[in-house]
C-alpha cells in the first residue's frame, strides 16, 4: 500500500466515526421526540379535562409513571445535544409532576363528632377472594362493607361466615360471576334504588342510633374497555347524577370505580355532589388499589370510598386478601353534625 493510499484510508476512519455519532445522536432524538410526543399528547387529554379515546382512558388510570419515559426522553436528549428536547422534556416534567398533586379538597369539618364508622371495599374477583375477606372483616370489624363481584357462593359465604348478630343488614344485587355486588352493615339499612349497571351497583339508606341517616351506594362501573369506553363513561355519569342529587345530605359511595383521579369522569363525581375522596382526606391518595399481582407502588388507585364533607377520614389502608386482583380498602371515617342538623 503506498503512502498515498494510506493516508486516505486514515481519513476515511477518522471521518467515520464522527458520522456514526451523528447518527446515533440523530436516533436519540428521534426517539426523546416520540416519547415526549406521547407523553404530551396524554397530559393535553388531562390538562383539557377529558378521558378521550382509546387508549387515553387506559393510559390515564397510570398516569404518574409517565415519569419514567418524560425523564429516558430527557436522558436521551441530553445524550444527542437537543435544546429544544431538553425544553420540551422539562416541560413536559413539570407537567406530570403537576399532575401528581391529589385532586380535591381536602378541608376537615368542624362539627362536633357524631359517630365512628369504619368503611371497607373489597372487590372480591367473581367471588374468589370471599375467605380472605371474610378474614379481613373478622380482623378489621368494619361497620359497613362494600363488596363488588359477590357472586351467589360469595354472598352465602358472607351471611354464615359473619357473626349475624354484628351484621344483620344487607342490600345487594344477586347475581352470578361479576355482576353480583353487596353492602353489609352493622347499621340498619332501608332499601333504595341503586344505580343501573352492567354490573350489581345496590344502593341503600343506613340507620344512625341518633336518627341520623346516611346514603351508601356501591360503585362498580364497567372497566374502560376498548370497545366499551362509552359504557364506562355512562356508568360513571349514573354515580355523579347519584352523588348531584344528595343535596346536602350525608353520603357514602364505596367500591370499585375503575377510574382513577386522573380520569375526568371520576373527577366529574366528586365535583358534583362535593365528595372527598377518603384515601386522599388519609394521606393515601396514590396508594395503588389494583392489580394485586403488581409490587406497591406499581399499579394504581380504582378503588375509593368517597363521602360528603360532613365526614373526616383518617387511616386509609390497602390490605392483600388473596385470590383477588385488588386489594382491599379499610378507612375509618368520622361523620360531624354540621350547623343546619343543630
Amino acid at each position: 500500500m503506498t503512502a498515498a493510499a494510506a493516508g486516505r484510508q486514515e481519513d476515511r476512519a477518522e471521518d467515520g466515526e464522527p458520522g456514526r455519532r451523528r447518527l446515533r445522536s440523530r436516533g436519540s432524538a428521534y426517539l426523546a421526540a416520540l416519547l415526549l410526543t406521547g407523553v404530551t399528547g396524554l397530559l393535553g387529554f388531562r390538562v383539557a379535562d377529558s378521558d378521550g379515546f382509546t387508549p387515553v382512558p387506559q393510559l390515564l388510570a397510570f398516569l404518574p409513571w409517565l415519569l419514567a419515559p418524560t425523564v429516558a426522553a430527557l436522558l436521551l436528549a441530553a445524550l444527542a445535544r437537543w435544546r429544544i428536547g431538553l425544553v420540551w422534556g422539562v416541560l413536559a416534567l413539570g407537567g406530570v409532576a403537576w399532575f401528581l398533586e391529589p385532586y380535591g379538597r381536602a378541608d376537615a369539618p368542624d362539627g362536633p363528632a357524631v359517630a365512628e364508622i369504619r368503611v371497607m371495599a373489597s372487590n372480591v374477583e367473581f367471588g374468589r377472594g370471599t375467605p380472605g375477606l371474610v378474614d379481613a372483616v373478622r380482623k378489621e370489624k368494619p361497620d359497613l362493607l362494600f363488596v363488588p363481584e359477590c357472586d351467589y357462593t360469595c354472598s352465602d359465604t358472607l351471611r354464615d361466615k359473619l357473626p349475624r348478630s354484628q351484621y344483620p343488614y344487607r342490600s345487594g344485587s344477586e347475581a352470578s360471576g361479576a355482576e353480583g355486588s353487596l353492602i353489609v352493615s352493622r347499621f340498619p339499612l332501608k332499601k333504595a334504588s341503586g344505580i343501573p349497571g352492567t354490573l350489581g351497583m345496590p344502593g341503600a339508606v343506613a340507620e344512625l342510633k341518633d336518627g341520623h341517616e346516611i346514603r351508601v351506594q356501591l360503585a362498580h362501573p364497567m372497566p374502560p374497555l376498548p370497545e366499551q369506553v362509552h359504557v364506562w363513561r355512562s356508568e360513571l355519569g349514573g354515580l355523579r347524577d347519584y352523588a348531584a342529587a344528595g343535596k346536602g345530605g350525608s353520603t357514602i359511595i364505596g367500591g370499585d370505580f375503575n377510574a382513577t383521579q386522573d380520569h375526568a369522569a371520576f373527577r366529574d363525581i366528586l365535583d358534583a355532589g362535593g365528595l372527598r375522596d377518603a384515601a386522599r382526606l388519609a394521606g393515601s391518595a396514590r396508594t395503588p388499589s389494583w392489580p394485586s399481582a403488581l409490587m406497591s407502588p406499581l399499579g394504581t388507585q380504582i378503588d375509593h370510598v368517597l363521602a360528603t364533607p360532613d365526614f373526616s377520614a383518617r387511616d386509609a389502608r390497602f390490605l392483600e386478601i388473596g385470590n383477588t386482583d385488588h386489594r382491599a380498602l379499610v378507612v375509618d371515617l368520622t361523620l360531624h353534625r354540621q350547623e343546619q342538623d343543630r
